[in-house]
């Protein structure tokens, strides 16, 4: 695994998102009660970013654009109409630092 340092736990309060990116993909980190959980910042169903345009409540993360809704903790599909889930990707936090692996993302089954 190679896991890149992307920001502090203090940038992300709790109920909120923040959007970090690679050279290949955007990432939503989301605070859950002080539990972080990271995947596409993208919406499979209408390519809208789940992190600046999306409504977080407890672990379910509500796409503005046409109201599908989706597990932070696995990417699951939570409301229609997505059809397809989320990928999520290993984080890890070290003294106060938010690490992303940003090659390792997977869809749950």
């Amino acid at each position: 695994m190679s896991f890149e340092k992307v920001c502090e736990i203090s940038d992300i309060p709790a109920g909120e998102a923040l959007k970090v990116s690679s050279d290949e993909i955007d990432v939503a980190i989301f605070n859950v009660d002080g539990e972080l959980f990271a995947t596409q910042d993208r919406c499979t169903h209408g390519d809208w970013s789940l992190s600046e345009g999306g409504y977080l409540d407890g672990d379910v993360v509500e796409c503005s654009l046409h109201c599908g809704k989706f597990c932070v903790r696995d990417g699951k599909i939570k409301a229609y109409p997505p059809t397809e889930p989320l990928k999520v990707f290993p984080l890890r936090v070290e003294g106060g630092a938010v690490y992303v692996d940003f090659a390792a993302g997977v869809i749950t089954p």
